[in-house]
């Protein structure tokens, strides 16, 4: 049996590592690095800090990949065995499916191991890490957020557009300004203009200049728009904002665990506020989907045991295409509960479990099932 379980094993481990290379790098790592990839571009960064964001967005992707590529090793090899009647030579030698599949069950476990190590610890540090490095490139050179046909909107209360930039030359440039609740204030349309960085702050030079102010009390009334003409004027952007704006938000999936539990505590002081009840459901949503999905590999082998038995086919191209269809079943639920997390009604932090508890149940009658023939 020791054999067996090699051979079994070394099957699965290769077909693991396959799978995952090829989901990560063409599938998955190419849709969520589009369009990070086109900012840094943009921004004419460096090759070794692109790359650097590849090594951060990296473990990100492996919360996907790694169950993924499992659920489809897990296809190929039994797919493979079923198709060229190992499975009934061992089966007439007495050998369980139960027996057969322990190397199975070990690796699965080796790779939920693997997935709680990165969704609680891993995948959160290195999203901080990736916003960091492009809060970094935005506070070190903030002239490389501006760039042609581009919209920034990395500075609080602001959003600039640039037809065309040259060097530190601007053309048709269009700035937004608004207040802390998203309202219209004022709006400024320039030909031409000109940056200057300093220390703590970037200064826009403009020329030909369009203003159109709003009333601050009442930005929606169009009757108090005051439109003004200025041949040359100064638009002052602090980059302290854009400081205070990156420490002090952010989001729930580049908290690690014992911040999220910390922030939790925290929140709980506040039961009738509505803000922060809704905060909290998203912070036991974040942390029950992260243990959630650790445990996807184990559910979706458990699925693709007796799917790939009784499929009985060996070309890798069914296998690729039962894993996309159980993959895209399993994800699918999970991202329906994650957009309810602001309704407690459906009580998101209980209903991400609804994936594994849904394939772990149909993959155990199955598996019982094939297991009395």
């Amino acid at each position: 049996m020791k054999l067996i379980d090699r051979y079994i094993g070394r099957e699965i481990f290769l077909s693991t590592l396959f799978g995952v290379s090829v989901l990560s790098f063409v599938l998955v790592l190419g849709e969520f690095f589009k369009e990070l990839l086109d900012q840094l571009l943009k921004r004419d960064v460096p090759m070794e800090v692109i790359l650097s964001a590849i090594g951060y967005i990296l473990p990100f992707s492996f919360t996907f990949t790694i169950p993924w590529g499992f659920l489809t090793a897990v296809l190929l090899v039994f797919g493979k065995l079923s198709a060229e009647n190992e499975l009934i030579a061992l089966k007439s030698c007495g050998v369980s499916i139960t027996r057969i599949c322990a190397p199975l069950l070990a690796l699965s476990l080796v790779c939920v191991g693997i997935c709680l190590w990165i969704n609680l610890d891993v995948a959160p540090r290195a999203q901080d890490k990736m916003k960091n490095t492009l809060f970094k490139i935005a506070t070190e050179d903030p002239m490389s957020l501006f760039s042609s046909d581009h919209v920034i909107d990395d500075f609080p209360g602001k959003k600039i557009y640039v037809e065309e930039k040259n060097g530190k030359e601007l053309k048709n440039i269009l700035v937004y300004e608004m207040d802390k609740d998203s309202n219209l204030l004022c709006v400024i349309f320039a030909k031409k203009g000109e940056l200057e960085a300093r220390e703590k702050e970037m200064l826009l030079h403009i020329y030909d200049a369009r203003f159109e102010m709003r009333d601050p009390d009442s930005p929606m009334d169009l009757d108090k728009i005051h439109p003004a003409v200025m041949k040359e004027s100064v638009f002052s952007i602090s980059l302290e904002e854009l400081y205070e704006k990156n420490m002090s938000f952010r989001v729930p999936s580049r908290k690690t665990p014992a911040e999220l539990w910390k922030e939790e505590d925290s929140l709980k002081a506040y039961p009738d506020n509505i803000m922060a009840r809704n905060q909290l459901m998203v912070i036991r949503t974040e942390l029950n989907k992260r243990f959630s999905f650790s445990l996807a590999s184990f559910a979706l082998a458990l699925m693709a045991v007796p799917l790939a038995i009784t499929a009985h086919r060996k070309e890798t191209s069914i296998g690729f295409l039962f894993s996309i269809i159980v993959a895209f079943g399993y994800f699918l639920c999970t991202q329906l509960a994650t957009m309810v997390q602001f309704d407690a009604r459906w009580h998101p932090e209980y209903l991400v479990w609804l994936p594994n508890v849904i394939f772990t149940l149909l993959g155990s009658f199955l598996f019982w099932r094939l297991s009395r023939k």
